[in-house]
Formats: C-alpha cells, sequence, structure tokens
C-alpha cells in the first residue's frame, strides 16, 4: 500500500528535529518543501494530505529533505523567499533576507509619502529585496540598486525584471555609493555588519551556506557601516537621509559613528518585533 503523503511530512519533521532543526521551524519547512513538490498549497495539503503522493514526488521530495537536513536554508532549496509580501528569488549568491529588514522599509514609510518623487539608493542591494519592496511602495521613485557582487546583482536584476521595475529600477555594480552619480533623497542600506569573532556561534545554516561578503565586516563588525556612515553626505540632498541596518550590539558604536561624520545628524534608531535595536536614521544637515 503507497505511503501518504502526511507519512512523509511527518517523517521529514522527525529527520529535521534530529538534524538539530528547532521543532516549529521542523514542521513549516517539512510542510512547505512537500507544498514545493507537489505545487500545492497549504490549504490543499491540509485536505489532500492523506492521500497517497503523485510517482513523482517521493524521490523528488527525499532529494530536498536531505538538503534540508544537511541544514542548507530552506530559500536555497525553493529558489525564494518571501519579503515584504513579495516573491524574491535567491540563491547562495545572496543572503536569505530576513523579516527583520523589513524594517527598512517601514521606516522609509514613515518619512516619506508614497507617491512622492523621490531619488533612492539602496546600498549592498543582494537579492535586491529592499530595492523591489521600495519600488512597489513609492510608484513614482527612481531607485538605484547597487552590490560589489556581479553574481548578487544578477539576482537583485531579474527580481527587478520579475516585478516588473525595471523602467524605475536600475542596478550597478558598485563599492557602496562609489559610481552612483548624482545625489539622492535617501541611501537606504542592508550591509554586512556581522563580527568575524561570531562566525563560530551562527547558526550552521548562516555560516556555512550565505555569502560570507555580504554578512562578515570586519574584528567587531563595523568596517561597511563606518565607510558608509562617512561617505553618504556626499550623496545625499540636503535634508536627506541615511538609513541602514546593524547588529543589535552596535547600537553606541553606530551612534557614535554618526556623530563624528561630516554633515550628518542623527535621527533615530528603530527597534525590530524583539524590542532589538536595528535601523540607525542619519539625515544631512
Amino acid at each position: 500500500m503507497s505511503i501518504e503523503i502526511n507519512a512523509l511530512v511527518a517523517d521529514a519533521r522527525r529527520r529535521f528535529r534530529a538534524a538539530g532543526i528547532p521543532p516549529e521551524e521542523a514542521a513549516l519547512d517539512a510542510r512547505l518543501l512537500a507544498q514545493h513538490v507537489l505545487g500545492w498549497d497549504a490549504a490543499r495539503l491540509l485536505t489532500h494530505g492523506d492521500e497517497p503522493p503523485p510517482p513523482h514526488a517521493p524521490a523528488a521530495y527525499e532529494t530536498l529533505v536531505a538538503r534540508r537536513v544537511a541544514r542548507e536554508p530552506l530559500a536555497y532549496i525553493t529558489g525564494y523567499r518571501e519579503f515584504w509580501n513579495l516573491r524574491i528569488e535567491v540563491t547562495p549568491a545572496v543572503l536569505v533576507p530576513r523579516p527583520e529588514t523589513e524594517l527598512l522599509i517601514e521606516s522609509a514609510l514613515e518619512y516619506f509619502d508614497r507617491d512622492q518623487r523621490l531619488r533612492l539608493a539602496d546600498v549592498c542591494t543582494g537579492s535586491g529585496c529592499v530595492a523591489v519592496a521600495l519600488g512597489r511602495e513609492f510608484v513614482r521613485a527612481e531607485i538605484v540598486a547597487s552590490d560589489i557582487s556581479e553574481e548578487a546583482l544578477q539576482v537583485a536584476c531579474r527580481n527587478v525584471t520579475r516585478h516588473g521595475l525595471s523602467a524605475r529600477l536600475r542596478c550597478v555594480q558598485t563599492d557602496l555609493l562609489t559610481a552612483l552619480p548624482g545625489v539622492f533623497d535617501a541611501v537606504i542600506a542592508n550591509p554586512p555588519y556581522v563580527s568575524a569573532v561570531h562566525a563560530p556561534m551562527l547558526q550552521p545554516e548562516v555560516r556555512e551556506f550565505e555569502p560570507p561578503g555580504a554578512l562578515f565586516a570586519g574584528y567587531d563588525g563595523l568596517t561597511v557601516v563606518t565607510r558608509l556612515v562617512s561617505t553618504a553626505a556626499a550623496s545625499l540632498n540636503r535634508g536627506g537621509l541615511l538609513m541602514f541596518e546593524f547588529g543589535s550590539d552596535q547600537e553606541d558604536a553606530v551612534t557614535a559613528l554618526i556623530g563624528r561624520a561630516p554633515d550628518l545628524e542623527f535621527v533615530d534608531i528603530k527597534r525590530d518585533l524583539q524590542d532589538l535595536p536595528r535601523v540607525a536614521i542619519a539625515q544631512r544637515i
């Protein structure tokens, strides 16, 4: 007698937990991988999970389950991640978008109106998730997305095209703001900010699979942030805003960097849903 889909999912859930994946995440990942293989949504899996799977499904599911057991991130296995209710393509060339990074979009929406004519820069764009979300929210904005990695920028450009933003959103390969002409109403960034010292403490999904150049920034994690803060004013209109994500243990250091930066004034620190300091905002004076 054929095994039911629910039994395959339950076995995957057990194997994920044995591999060290937290129980809630293990259950979710087992279900999402089944939906991915079957092409079903959650409702169909719930109502038809007691049926035998299609002939191709068990082998295909096992291949993906084995990758997750090895702690490969789910997003790299499925090839996408939801961000700001948008499906964003991801590959091992880019970081997996995190929910806390959505705070950058929320912050921009707090300071700008959706129908303003804006010129925005998304620095260290990676997958382009921030740039694409900004493009969908600010419908009259011109946006430049930059990254030093050519492979990452290729992913970003595909996401720009997929979401119909090519007319207003341009991808540029450069180091931070170096090759971006003109000035902007806002420079927004999720730069590398993890200390190299913390690498052994990271989850295997992060430490072993995500691109180190997009994660680590020197001994204190502030190498890239320091360069960004010290040079951003030259790329901002007067009154323009610099908004960037940082590590939750870096609030004091980031505030001090902004205080020393020429032509920048500290505005605010935004806290994420866990009440951790996450996004710094400064203004060109």
